[in-house]
């Protein structure tokens, strides 16, 4: 009966290193043979189907430079982004969530113009207005900046002459 006790731990041995080696292919496998579509780095989903230097450009503050300096970073070779392993998934990961992207990004402009808005200084003036505040000239360039503007107000004095007859026809 003790002669069991050394077999059953054999197997328990067997089993433990079994489970490492499933564990290492696992973390090598390509996603290609998994069949992973759309795959989220940065809050952003990439395409798999395009080459990683492309695919990183989708996410919100990865340019192209900023995409190279990645991938040097990381060492890993411009490929499809549907070929990449586990491992190289998440160390792209790790290394994009080091850099300001994304919602973050869109978060800390949107607050740094309104600090510029509040202390009422000229590029404050200009953003308000919806004006190129970087010295472009208005006269004959501008237009998108020019119209928009334009446009809102056009729309609010409508709101407010509309709200006016209203209030007329409300009091007759």
């Amino acid at each position: 009966m003790k002669v069991a006790f050394p077999l059953a731990a054999m197997l328990r041995a067997c089993r433990s290193s079994l489970a490492e080696i499933g564990q290492g292919i696992l973390q090598n496998a390509p996603f290609r043979f998994q069949r992973v579509q759309g795959i989220r780095v940065g809050n952003t989903e990439i395409p798999d189907n395009k080459l990683l230097k492309v695919s990183l450009q989708r996410i919100h503050g990865v340019g192209d430079k900023r995409a190279q300096k990645i991938l040097a970073d990381l060492s890993i070779v411009n490929k499809p982004t549907k070929d990449l392993t586990i491992t190289e998934m998440q160390r792209l990961r790790e290394e994009v969530s080091k850099y300001l992207t994304g919602e973050d990004l869109r978060r800390r402009v949107k607050s740094d113009v309104q600090r510029l808005i509040d202390i009422q200084c000229y590029r404050g003036y200009r953003h308000a207005d919806t004006l190129p505040c970087r010295g472009q000239r208005t006269k004959t360039n501008a237009r998108t900046r020019k119209t928009h503007s334009k446009r809102d107000i056009a729309r609010q004095e409508m709101a407010e002459r509309m709200y006016n007859r209203q209030v007329k026809d409300q009091g007759k």
